[in-house]
């Protein structure tokens, strides 16, 4: 025969709000100890100070397309110049503007020495920056 005892039996309960107002506890502590952190591991900076772009001089280019055409026609933006001419033209470019930029371009049936001469004429004037512009061949159906 077992007997009911008269006091109730308690199950043991884990309560979960005071576990949550810890973690929060520590949520916050963790995040206000890491950004006391990121002070420490900043590295000085000297950034410029705000200032009006120098006035560009509306003369002075700087950047010029150069397009060889076959027979070694050469022409600077559109403009066609002798080839006797085309050194003079660079050196005077490049006297007005150090920095200025020289795109070369080719036509389809244009020989491949005609452009190179023009990039070593380039180089002998002291033209620094010269690129190519290249456009993909069309499409051939087999």
């Amino acid at each position: 025969m077992q007997l009911a005892s008269p006091l109730p039996k308690k199950r043991a309960r884990i309560e979960i709000i005071p576990l949550i107002d810890i973690m929060f506890f520590l949520l916050a502590s963790f995040m206000m100890v890491s950004l006391s952190q990121t002070h420490m591991k900043g590295i000085r900076v000297n950034l410029p100070a705000q200032g009006a772009p120098p006035p560009a001089n509306p003369n002075v280019k700087d950047y010029v397309s150069v397009r060889v055409a076959p027979g070694n026609a050469v022409f600077f933006d559109g403009q066609f110049v002798p080839e006797d001419e085309v050194r003079p033209r660079l050196f005077t470019l490049h006297q007005q503007n150090p920095n200025i930029k020289v795109s070369i371009s080719a036509e389809m049936m244009s020989i491949h020495g005609d452009v190179i001469a023009l990039l070593d004429k380039v180089r002998e004037v002291g033209i620094q920056k010269a690129g190519y512009q290249i456009r993909a061949a069309p499409a051939t159906k087999p």
